[in-house]
């Protein structure tokens, strides 16, 4: 398949996804997302393919969510551009979904950093190595916009309720050591052994057999969905339009592009 903004490689029980927009460090822009979603469903019907790693080319994993793209899907005005915008809203949770319903092991290889829509799309893989410079960041709540596309649950359901309302609601940073301490990510290496530790966990992967593997992410993921929902995470495009609204959050959001030099 064709895609503009990320890569796909398959090379046996293997397969890569990569965003690929490095000069601006893998921003998850509409059409990113869209990709993504078609990589998950094309890779569905590879029943070689055990393994898929999702990386992130460049100095970092993913910058976050692309907001201009967002906006943009509405700047025609009318009815039409509200349902544009809402779509373009919901395309992270589709992404997420689809990343995590996928047969195949999904394995986040995170580097750089990691930051907000970028942490979603971590915490829908299976499994996170990350090297130890990784920088984490969840920024929504001082851009003035909810955490959407379902990362509240899956947050909830990596690490905690007190640990998620504390990174989502304070913004503050945190790194590779802290993420392994509290669950997030699976494995912690030096950058330089980065790529040998992917390669050796997806080796130890493809060495299982298909049909176990699902078997055991089907029953895991099946009896964390009991426990923590995201298929009600349906309606995050909903409160996300509504930031985009809201004098109060926009307020916030300029405060915070202004801070940082960005606005």
């Amino acid at each position: 398949m064709d895609f503009s903004e990320i890569a796909v490689t398959v090379a046996g029980p293997r397969a890569d996804i990569t965003l690929n927009r490095p000069e601006k460090l893998n921003p998850l822009s509409t059409t990113m997302l869209n990709e993504l979603v078609s990589a998950a469903s094309y890779l569905d019907t590879l029943p070689t393919v055990k393994v898929v790693v999702v990386a992130g080319n460049g100095r970092a994993f993913s910058a976050g969510a692309d907001l201009t793209s967002f906006a943009a899907s509405g700047d025609r005005g009318g009815p039409a551009a509200a349902g544009a915008t809402r779509a373009a809203a919901d395309a992270g949770r589709r992404m997420a979904e689809a990343i995590e319903a996928m047969n195949a092991v999904t394995v986040a290889r995170l580097h750089g950093h990691c930051v907000g829509g970028g942490v979603v799309l971590a915490a829908a893989c299976d499994l996170r190595v990350a090297a130890d410079e990784t920088r984490f960041a969840i920024p929504e709540v001082d851009l003035g916009i909810p955490l959407a596309w379902g990362g509240i649950p899956r947050l909830v359901r990596e690490i905690g309720p007190a640990r998620t309302k504390e990174f989502v609601m304070t913004c503050r940073p945190f790194d590779a050591a802290e993420a392994l301490a509290v669950g997030f990510v699976n494995r912690v290496v030096p950058a330089a052994g980065l790529t040998a530790a992917i390669d050796e966990l997806v080796g130890q992967l493809a060495a299982k057999s298909a049909l176990t593997l699902t078997a055991t992410k089907r029953h895991t993921n099946a009896v964390t969905e009991s426990m923590v929902g995201t298929a009600r995470a349906w309606n995050d495009a909903d409160s996300l339009v509504t930031a985009l609204r809201d004098p109060e959050s926009r307020a916030a959001g300029a405060a915070y592009l202004k801070r940082f030099g960005r606005g």
